[in-house]
């Protein structure tokens, strides 16, 4: 496929303006559309402002003109943002939220009481379809960065070792629209690729602008490495000064993001100060509140779905509905958890000679393939996670949250190195990242991997994220046996 031309990359400037067009228009829809629905077609004079006498009409036209402004003030559609990571979401809604403020602030100065249920419907509305908005666009975004459009054009900067794991973690993800054109390394040992068979070396360290230009890169990707000293990235910054070329430095730390991360200037210098990962107090209750909140709404909307499941369990054959075991929850505290049945009776006992058969005992993770133990029922109530569903009780009880790293029974915890042991700083969740990235057809490492990023870098918006994946997760059924 035939690059994008590197120097104006016209797809960012379409993208915006659908961006911009689409905002406008959901906007316009539930601003004038609660207005219609609150005020009907009444005439101007009786659908006004009670001291000032102006048309609510006026008024939401004046609304969707603030909001507008709003989402570009905050920067919303920053090109920085787009595409990955919960900061657009976040301005998205920092910036409906400034809105909210300043219509309250002015209408108490002004002393005017406008209509509490007309802006109680309008904003919310607006909100949520701004976010759905977006998250519809970032898809749309990913599933042309997939197919080698739209994306940016990288060269990397560093030794080859730290060279090829940032292109190995890169190709992982190619949503990330970032496309390898190629590397520069300290040290050229000869041209051809390196050790990873497909990474051409371009140049060395000296050379990055020329290297960059030749080859049509958009960014330069610079990794921590001792063949790149402060003065080198210092010098390479420099040359990429006027170009318009980004340069983007990738740390040693890995797996740290969000906001346990703040650049602190000291002595001259720029030092990432890195905080632990725990919950501050505001979050936890955040949390802690939206678990039983969500946790008793969800038990109340799919009370016929566990009523039918439990039926179908129970007469499925001989055994019990539900099926509690040991679990191991945050900081090593031991819990039941809650299932609904869907092996046949005394499984356990079977469990180890089928890991043992499949080459998995020494592995902390107790999945079995084509598993003879399961029930007709059980293998339809496991595709769409429904055997799941009682541990809504658990995260009601305290002993889960809804989102969080997979609970695992004490035999897998016994086989955590100092890694994996990390897991446990937070409550296990019913889904997570690990759940909604592949769930059991990803190795362990993969699972750490991502249950570890969930620990290092919670945030509430991270947490309605992955519930609002899950459901399009069970619905595909993949990687559930």
């Amino acid at each position: 496929m035939t690059p994008e031309t590197p120097r104006d990359v016209p797809w960012v400037a379409r993208y915006l303006r659908r961006l911009r067009v689409c905002d406008a228009a959901v906007l316009a829809y539930a601003i004038l559309g609660t207005h219609l629905v609150w005020f009907g077609a009444r005439s101007p004079d009786v659908a006004s402002t009670h001291r000032f006498g102006v048309s609510y009409l006026l008024v939401s036209v004046g609304l969707w003109v603030v909001w507008m402004v709003s989402l570009s003030l905050n920067d919303t559609r920053e090109p920085r943002v787009l595409g990955d990571g919960g900061e657009e979401y976040q301005r998205v809604v920092l910036a409906s939220f400034r809105v909210f403020g300043v219509v309250a602030i002015v209408a108490f100065l002004a002393q005017e009481q406008l209509g509490r249920g007309y802006l109680a419907v309008a904003f919310p509305v607006g909100t949520v379809g701004l976010v759905i908005s977006r998250w519809m666009w970032r898809k749309y975004l990913h599933l042309q960065r997939r197919d080698g459009r739209w994306g940016q054009r990288v060269l990397l900067v560093g030794d080859q070792d730290d060279v090829c794991a940032l292109a190995a973690e890169l190709r992982r993800r190619p949503e990330s629209g970032l496309r390898i054109v190629g590397a520069c390394v300290p040290q050229l040992a000869g041209a051809g690729p390196l050790p990873d068979g497909a990474l051409p070396v371009l140049g060395d360290v000296t050379q990055v602008q020329a290297v960059a230009e030749a080859s049509g890169a958009r960014a330069v990707a610079v990794t921590a490495s001792r063949g790149v000293p402060p003065a080198v990235l210092r010098r390479i910054g420099w040359s990429l000064e006027g170009t318009g070329i980004d340069l983007l430095v990738a740390p040693a730390l890995t797996n740290v993001a969000g906001p346990r991360i703040h650049v602190r200037p000291m002595a001259g210098l720029p030092l990432l100060h890195v905080e632990e990962p725990r919950l501050p107090r505001g979050g936890q209750l955040l949390k802690t509140t939206f678990d039983v909140g969500g946790s008793l709404a969800l038990i109340a909307l799919l009370s016929p779905v566990l009523l039918a499941v439990a039926l179908a369990v129970r007469v499925s054959g001989p055994g019990g509905v539900f099926y509690r075991q040991a679990r191991i929850g945050r900081g090593g505290t031991t819990f039941r958890v809650w299932k609904f049945r869907s092996m046949r009776a005394d499984a356990d006992r079977e469990l180890q000679a089928l890991l043992a058969a499949q080459g998995r005992a020494d592995q902390p993770l107790f999945k079995v393939e084509d598993d003879p133990r399961i029930t007709p029922v059980g293998h339809f109530i496991r595709k769409y996670s429904l055997d799941e569903l009682p541990q809504l009780f658990n995260v009601l009880a305290g002993d889960m949250s809804l989102v969080g790293p997979r609970p695992q029974r004490a035999e897998e915890v016994a086989l955590y190195d100092d890694v994996a042991e990390r897991r446990l700083l937070a409550k296990p969740g019913m889904t997570g990242l690990w759940q909604v990235s592949g769930r059991s057809d990803l190795p362990w490492e993969e699972a750490v991997r991502l249950d570890l990023y969930y620990v290092e870098n919670w945030s509430f918006t991270v947490d309605l994220v992955l519930l609002w994946r899950t459901v399009f997760t069970v619905a595909r059924a993949s990687g559930a046996y």
